[in-house]
């Protein structure tokens, strides 16, 4: 046994001692800066939700949200509502070896790393500034700097999201001050999400949660969010069905739905998930009956000659292991010729020789049937020309 190893569990097992230090040492909360609203009432966890994990994995105990030790990883603490730009601030206590983050802009489904972003909690201070160290875009951009105070005291910690420019403070000092767009690997991620604390069973502690919103700065329209949704849709060809269930909208069959309106340069979001090998797509630049456009395929079957991802009969996407019936976040980009798939959060594909430049419908296909697909939170934003 390593000595790393051996220093991480005497630690989780004598965590239990920790509530001691933590009242000894704790303040009392802050009053609210103006603009500001609560997030924790220091008593429940009213206004957040466990997720991907058992609701013992977090708990209220001092006046603080606690990480359990003993509820596995990895689970995560989400907000009840999203949010856009924000400035949020808390502190956050460590002692010994400790990993978490804080999530912003969280997916409804997906990975929050890869689709939002996390700033990383890491209790060593690091003298070299890494992409893993406290303060980091984990795990893409480094500290311009770390400041934590000795173990067993409070950190503070302000996020200021104002897209494009995202600014982190730990203890007052300035750790992150970025254009986000200017970074290949961020310019495309969630622009509105969740806020969320991770746990990977280090006993982290949180307090003074407090979140002021921004002016919202992206417009999207939806295409289908409820079942009234389903008249921005017509039928365009084959013999698909396509029925609006609440939420949720269903394909099957062998045929096309297509929008009312047409879109040249675009970005459309939707969660999609299917039956295993299902078989369909999004098509772009389309008209029903005559110009057929381009379809984005969307069939979870690694080994097929377009998969999940790819532009049909132009290239093949990196295929991105699609779980049968588990939600993804698909991310289609539609600019002049270029266009570019996510899903994920993982680039699967770029093309950049698209030659029908032609506003055109936006279409759902499914193309075997028995082998349904699902859509839901639907929407796009047009964006101007090349």
């Amino acid at each position: 046994m390593t000595g790393s190893t051996m220093n991480r569990r005497t630690f989780l097992a004598t965590a239990s001692l920790m509530p001691v230090a933590v009242r000894t040492r704790g303040a009392q909360a802050p009053g609210l800066e103006p603009g500001f609203v609560s997030l924790f009432d220091g008593q429940s966890l009213a206004g957040w939700s466990v997720q991907e994990g058992p609701a013992t994995a977090f708990r209220v105990q001092d006046g603080a949200i606690v990480v359990d030790s003993g509820a596995n990883f990895p689970t995560w603490l989400r907000s009840d509502r999203q949010y856009e730009n924000f400035d949020v601030r808390g502190e956050f206590f460590m002692r010994g070896w400790t990993n978490s983050g804080i999530y912003l802009h969280a997916p409804e489904h997906g990975r929050n790393i890869w689709v939002g972003m996390k700033i990383n909690l890491f209790h060593q201070a690091d003298k070299e500034m890494r992409p893993e160290s406290v303060g980091s875009i984990f795990p893409l951009i480094p500290p311009r700097a770390v400041n934590l105070k000795p173990a067993g005291e409070w950190n503070g910690f302000r996020i200021l999201m104002d897209w494009p420019r995202l600014q982190v403070w730990m203890n007052d000092t300035l750790v992150q001050d970025l254009d986000v767009e200017t970074v290949p690997e961020l310019r495309h991620r969630l622009r509105r999400g969740y806020l969320g604390f991770e746990s990977l069973s280090y006993p982290i502690r949180f307090r003074h949660l407090r979140v002021r919103e921004l002016p919202a700065t992206e417009t999207w329209e939806s295409l289908y969010e409820r079942a009234e949704d389903f008249s921005k849709w017509q039928p365009s060809t084959g013999k698909a069905t396509f029925e609006p269930r609440g939420a949720v909208l269903r394909g099957d069959g062998n045929g096309q739905l297509a929008t009312r309106e047409l879109y040249r340069d675009f970005v459309f979001h939707a969660y999609i998930r299917g039956v295993a090998y299902h078989n369909g797509g999004v098509f772009f630049r389309s008209v029903p009956q005559g110009t057929r456009g381009y379809e984005i395929q969307l069939h979870d079957v690694e080994g097929a000659h377009y998969a999940t991802g790819s532009l049909y009969t132009l290239k093949r996407a990196a295929y991105p292991r699609i779980e049968p019936e588990q939600w993804f976040l698909f991310q289609l980009v539609v600019q002049g010729p270029n266009c570019l798939v996510r899903i994920n959060g993982d680039t699967v594909l770029e093309y950049d020789r698209l030659d029908n430049l032609s506003a055109g419908r936006i279409e759902l296909q499914a193309h075997d049937p028995g082998k349904w697909i699902e859509y839901k939170e639907m929407k796009v934003r047009r964006i101007s020309s090349l």
